[in-house]
Order: C-alpha cells, then sequence, then structure tokens
C-alpha cells in the first residue's frame, strides 16, 4: 500500500526555519512562497533566486504508514533533483547524482516506529569550471538539463527537490515487482510477440486484452505471441492501436498498455554519398517508416512547460499535446537540453498517435570523460531507457542537440556519445539511435523572417534549400499586448527599448542583440511603429504567414526531405518575443491556426517566391497538391487573387495525388495592378470551401503631384 507524507523543508542557511514543501514540487518554488517572493513572471523578478543557488536544502517528514505483519517498507521515488542523500533519523541510506532515475529504498530494518524522521538533503547544483561562468558552460560536467543555467528562452534558474511522484510503500509476498511488459512485431507485421518480466514471490496470471476488453492471451507464460495484431499508427497515418496487458495475483495488480509497430530510419530519396574510394560520410538517414510504410513527419520541438518542473501536470500535458494532435502533428523533438517529462507524458503520446524523437540531456556543450560524469550519465541513460521503452510512441534515441557544431565540439569518438551508444544497442537495440541534431544533410534555422545572409525572407531561405531533415527553425514575434502587460512595466511598453524587463523576457540579447523582438526586420517592411498595437500586427502578420510559408515548402520537398520541426512548440514562462506556437500556459497563437492550415493531411498549397510585392510587378505562384495521407486523393481548385477592391480571376485546377505523394502543378501569373491597400491576397477555393487564403505585403506607387506654378503678372 502507499503512503503519501506530508513534508516540510528549509535552506539550510537558516536552520530554523522551515516551510511547507509541495511533494511533488521544487524546494525553490516553496521557500519564495514562504518568503513572499515577487511573481517570477513579472519583468526581471526571477533574479530573486539568483542568490539561492549555492545554498544547501533539506526536506524532512515525519513517517506515517500502517504495516502487516511481514511486509516490508520503502521509499519510493521517480525522480529527485539533483545531488541528495537520503537519510533515516542520522543514518545515511542513499547517495545519488541526477534527476530522471528513479529509486527504491528499504527502510524496514532502520524502523523505529516511533516518530522515524525522513531526510532528503540537497547539495547546490554543480557549476564546471570549463567555459564561461553563469552561462550553458556550467552544465558541461554534469546530467543537469543545461536549460536551468540560462538559454534564448529560459531564464537562469537552478531549481532543486523531489519532482515527481514520491511515497511510502509497503510490501508483502503478494507484491509484483520491477513489472515491465514490452512489444515487438515480425518484418511482416504478421506475428506479435509480448515479453513480460516482473518480480513476484507468489504465481502470477498475464492477461492480454484488445481496445474493446475481448480476451486476447490468458495464461502464465512469460512470453507469448499475438497472430496479425492490430498496428499502433502515428496521427494522420491509422489509428494508435493499444492493447491493455495485466499481471495479477490474488491481492495484487499492475496493467498498461502496448503497441505493436515496427519503425526504422531510412535513406532519404536522392541522398548523396561519395561517388569515389575511399568512402565517407554521407546524408544521415531521417526518413522515419512505420510499419513498412515510408511517412512524412510534421511537428514541433518540446520544451519543459514550466520553469518549475514539480509542479507539471498530467493535465497540463494533455492539453498540450490535444492541441499538437488537432494541429496535425505527428512528432515531437524531445529536445534534450530540457531533460524528460514524467511518464504520464509519454502514456498521453501513446493514446493520441504522437512520435517521440527522445534526446538525452545533452545540448550545446563538449560533454568529456572526466570526474564521474560518465558514471552518471550510464546510470541517468540507464534509467530512461528502461523507463520508456515499452512506449510505442518513443521513435528513436538522440545523444542530444548541436553536439557536432563548432560551438560543442563533440564527434562519434565522444566518450559519452559512445556510451550512449552502447546503452541503446545493449537496452534497446531495434528503436535507432543518432548521435545527434543536425547530422549531414539535415538543418537548423534559419530562425528570423528576413535575413539578407540567409538569402532573403522565410519563403526564400527554404525555397532555396535542399535538406533531408528541418529539425529546427522559427518565426519569430512579439507578443500580443494584453500578455506584454502582464511581463513588462507600463512605462516600458513602448516605444519598445533595451530595459531589464524586455531583456528578461528575451525580447533582446536572447540570441544576437535584437532577438527576438527582430525590430529591424519590422522596420524593413513597415518602417518605424506608432504604437505598440501596430508593432504586434505587423510581426505576427509575418509571422503567421512565415510559418505556413515554410511548413507548405517543407512538405513540397518530400521525398527527399523527410521531416519539418519547428522550432518551438511551447515555453516555460511567458516570454516577450518568440518562435512558439503555444505561449505560456497553454494560450494559443494567431500563428498556430496558420501551421494547423499547413498542416493539413491533404491540401491544394501555392509556392510563393517571397512575401512583399509592389505595383507593376508580375505577381506569380506554382500549384501543389500535397498530401500526407496512406490514400490517393483528387480534387479541383480555384484560383483567385485580389488587390484592394478588384478581383483577378485565374485558373481552375484539377488534380491527384498518390498516397503519402504531391503533385506539381501550374503556375499563375498575373500583373499588380494599381490599389490603395497594404496587401495581395492569393485564394485556393477547393471543392469542399475555402482551402487556403495568402495574404502578402503589397506596396502601390506614389502618385505623381502635378505642381502648377505661378507666373508672375
Amino acid at each position: 500500500m502507499k503512503f503519501y507524507q506530508i513534508w516540510e523543508g528549509r535552506n539550510c542557511s537558516e536552520p530554523d526555519v522551515w516551510f511547507p514543501a509541495t511533494v511533488p514540487g521544487n524546494i525553490q518554488k516553496d521557500y519564495a512562497t514562504a518568503h513572499n517572493f515577487a511573481d517570477v513572471q513579472f519583468a526581471d523578478n526571477y533574479k530573486q533566486f539568483l542568490p539561492l543557488e549555492n545554498d544547501h536544502w533539506e526536506y524532512r517528514t515525519h513517517l506515517q504508514l500502517e504495516r502487516q505483519p511481514g511486509e516490508r517498507v520503502f521509499f519510493v521515488t521517480k525522480g529527485i533533483q539533483y545531488r541528495y542523500d537520503i537519510l533515516l533519523g542520522d543514518k545515511l541510506l542513499f547517495s545519488y547524482e541526477g534527476m530522471f532515475r528513479g529509486h527504491e529504498i528499504e527502510l524496514t530494518e532502520h524502523l523505529t516506529g516511533q516518530d522515524d524522521l525522513l531526510t532528503v538533503h540537497i547539495y547546490p547544483h554543480p557549476k564546471s569550471g570549463r567555459g564561461h561562468a553563469n552561462s550553458r558552460d556550467e552544465a558541461n560536467e554534469s546530467c543537469n538539463p543545461p536549460v536551468y543555467y540560462g538559454w534564448d528562452w529560459n531564464p537562469r534558474l537552478l531549481i532543486s527537490g523531489i519532482w515527481d511522484d514520491t511515497y511510502i510503500e509497503t510490501r508483502g509476498d503478494s507484491h509484483i515487482g520491477a513489472c515491465e511488459v514490452l512489444a515487438d512485431i515480425s518484418d511482416d507485421l504478421t506475428v506479435g510477440t509480448v515479453r513480460c518480466s516482473f518480480d513476484c514471490a507468489l504465481p502470477c496470471e498475464i492477461l492480454l486484452l484488445d481496445e474493446e476488453g475481448k480476451e486476447v492471451y490468458r495464461g502464465t507464460d512469460k512470453q507469448f505471441t499475438v497472430n496479425t495484431p492490430e498496428l499502433w499508427w502515428c496521427n494522420g497515418q491509422g489509428a494508435p492501436y493499444l492493447y491493455t496487458w495485466v499481471v495479477r495475483n490474488g491481492h495484487e495488480e499492475h496493467t498498461g498498455k502496448l503497441g505493436f509497430r515496427r519503425l526504422r530510419l531510412l535513406r532519404n530519396a536522392g541522398a548523396r554519398g561519395p561517388s569515389i574510394f575511399p568512402k565517407g560520410r554521407y546524408e544521415a538517414p531521417i526518413t522515419v517508416e512505420l510499419n513498412n510504410r515510408r511517412i512524412f513527419c510534421k511537428g514541433s520541438n518540446w520544451v519543459n512547460p514550466e520553469l518549475f518542473w514539480g509542479e507539471i501536470t498530467a493535465a497540463r500535458y494533455e492539453e498540450l499535446i490535444r492541441l499538437a494532435k488537432e494541429c496535425h502533428m505527428n512528432i515531437f523533438r524531445m529536445w534534450g537540453g530540457a531533460g524528460t517529462p514524467k511518464e504520464s507524458f509519454y502514456d498521453i503520446c501513446d493514446r493520441e498517435g504522437i512520435l517521440l524523437w527522445q534526446e538525452f540531456m545533452l545540448a550545446c556543450n563538449e560533454y568529456i570523460d572526466v570526474g564521474n560524469y560518465m558514471q552518471t550519465l550510464e546510470n541517468e541513460a540507464t534509467g530512461m531507457i528502461r523507463k520508456f521503452r515499452h512506449h510505442p510512441c518513443l521513435a528513436f534515441w538522440c545523444g542530444g542537440n548541436e553536439l557536432f557544431n563548432a560551438w560543442s565540439g563533440m564527434d562519434e569518438q565522444s566518450a559519452p556519445l559512445r556510451l550512449l551508444n552502447k546503452l541503446c544497442l545493449e537496452l534497446d537495440y531495434k528503436r535507432p539511435f543518432l548521435y545527434t541534431s543536425p547530422l549531414y544533410g539535415m538543418a537548423h534555422g534559419g530562425y528570423v523572417f528576413y535575413s539578407e545572409s540567409q538569402g532573403g525572407d522565410v519563403f526564400q531561405q527554404f525555397q532555396g534549400s535542399h535538406h533531408t531533415a528541418y529539425t529546427e527553425f522559427g518565426v519569430p514575434s512579439i507578443a500580443d499586448v494584453e500578455t506584454l502587460k502582464q511581463i513588462i512595466p507600463e512605462d516600458e511598453l513602448f516605444p519598445i527599448r533595451e530595459t531589464p524587463a524586455w531583456v528578461a523576457h528575451h525580447g533582446f540579447k536572447a540570441w544576437g542583440q535584437s532577438r527576438w523582438v527582430c525590430q529591424d526586420v519590422y522596420e524593413h517592411y513597415f518602417g518605424t511603429p506608432s504604437s505598440l498595437e501596430e508593432m504586434v500586427k505587423g510581426q505576427q502578420w509575418m509571422q503567421c504567414e512565415g510559418y505556413r510559408g515554410a511548413f507548405e515548402e517543407i512538405r513540397r520537398q518530400w521525398p527527399h526531405c523527410s521531416m519539418g520541426i519547428n522550432w518551438d512548440y511551447n515555453e516555460p514562462w511567458i516570454t516577450a518575443a518568440g518562435n512558439e506556437l503555444i505561449a505560456y500556459p497553454t494560450k494559443i497563437k494567431p500563428c498556430y491556426y496558420y501551421v494547423q492550415k499547413a498542416m493539413r493531411p491533404t491540401l491544394f498549397s501555392a509556392r510563393i517566391p517571397k512575401f512583399d510585392w509592389k505595383e507593376g510587378e508580375t505577381f506569380e505562384a506554382e500549384l501543389w497538391l500535397l498530401n500526407d495521407t496512406p490514400k490517393a486523393v483528387s480534387g479541383t481548385v480555384h484560383v483567385s487573387a485580389k488587390v484592394g477592391d478588384e478581383v483577378i480571376e485565374l485558373l481552375d485546377w484539377s488534380a491527384a495525388a498518390e498516397a503519402n505523394g504531391n503533385h506539381r502543378g501550374p503556375t499563375v501569373r498575373f500583373e499588380l495592378p494599381h490599389a490603395e491597400t497594404d496587401r495581395v491576397t492569393l485564394v485556393l477555393q477547393a471543392d469542399g470551401g475555402l482551402e487556403s487564403q495568402y495574404e502578402l505585403l503589397y506596396t502601390p506607387k506614389k502618385k505623381k503631384v502635378n505642381v502648377v506654378r505661378q507666373l508672375n503678372v
């Protein structure tokens, strides 16, 4: 039986001041609540936490439990951060460094039955001496998620504490421990295999039920087969079919879900390699083959949805994942710098059919074999693999983010990556492993709407690219006015300038001096804004059309390009500007709806060569029918344009596209007439109604003013 305890905490520099502690939670947040810290979301109030970085912390609880004769007692935790000791009374029971591996510590022999006091002592976060102080470099000798040390969308905030489910459990002979059920399937998808492992002193029965509750298997064999099983598919390719398994005896049972699916990473169509000897590097395989079907992966980068990780709930995961599914996404890249979510996240992705590209907790640093780092990495990675490998949503493992880039300097001979490859092979050998992202052939970027050095606007950047996968790219915008008022002091709202609040919330100095506010980009198209509302309106317009243009272009590059994953999906606090689709906590940004349109499984699409147009130019758009579904499709689209009050009828096009295939069509062209407006609208009207409506910037020519000269009389 489980017994949840009442906890309190203290900062060890204030030894006599105990305060209520929430478990799961983060002890710095409990301290802030007890000491009436100002709202962490407003201005630069996160800096209140900086003086706490080098402090020691403690949790304590006076154990409350009941046990029957012969039962053993365990302290069970799914996650404590980061380096800690566990004591019962004055006796040290356990020490560990890490946060993603759970532990079960037996207390039975140490209990007195009279006011047993359990203490968790937490040490300050490790800080590497290599690299720059007060930067992400400080994480390069630990498995602490580097995002804590500050990123261009997350403030520096070194939290710690009992962040995942933790309780006292009593266990008798009927207890079923270390229970794991794994599913596999034959290459031809006709025979599924179920493998069970568990520890129990009593005989146990195993059941497998289909989605309707009908028995598929009942018995005691720990390995059995299922003929012609229903398959688990990702969103848009079929149903994410899940079976229910049960392991039980007369007193206790464990239950869970499993899915049968086969997933491989294959070489992309047209991927290049050297044609002469000696053979060398080629474009890395990144086409997902699911159940023997090549599919296009479309999704976003997932990061921690809260600054204080212990506060994250299954309900928050549910809401965010539901929005991703409704946006027609089928994959999340679980960005390594932000660690891993709680297991309920993976359960929901199983159910909703969202594939996961799972990275380990390495990002943008050079990690080397130093001190006890390799042992800590092995402990943490082993725990992660064993915890998550049964989930059908888990597509493949990855060492971490941008580890082969110049600022990291790692390669395939780096000891930490060799270790991770080894562990994945030994513990989960059928699941693919990538060293990092990006690899040769893939792309990270761009991240702004316009950059002359990168080829122009976002339309031009992506139409001029030819990559196998775009695993990070973004189009930024400042937040809406209502949101900005929550975080920026009123007298700093406008004109926008570099103040502590704007810097803290990543408007300035996030990535370059003026990113993510991008005033220079706004002024390139619209001139100097006269109000905050005007600035927001223009930037959101660019973000909406930019994201739609990027996603549709990436889809058009299938099958050579097999994946489009933007940076990023969500963020852990309110930012003044950024690339996210969902603002904190779950506020849908206008660009989400444009990405949703671009992600529709089947749509008529227009390849428009640029964003800004001028009167007298020849406007053009190449038509496409995009189809990400497992069925062939066909339809007719009517194309027209609107410039001011003038409607220009262009053409009707009938087209068909094969299953998971695209069809390229004709190009429409017309000369832009004079109109007193700021936009030209291209309208694609399909059989079933409005398909797409693209709004591009339009500039009319200035009218000549005839000056009448007065003659002297």
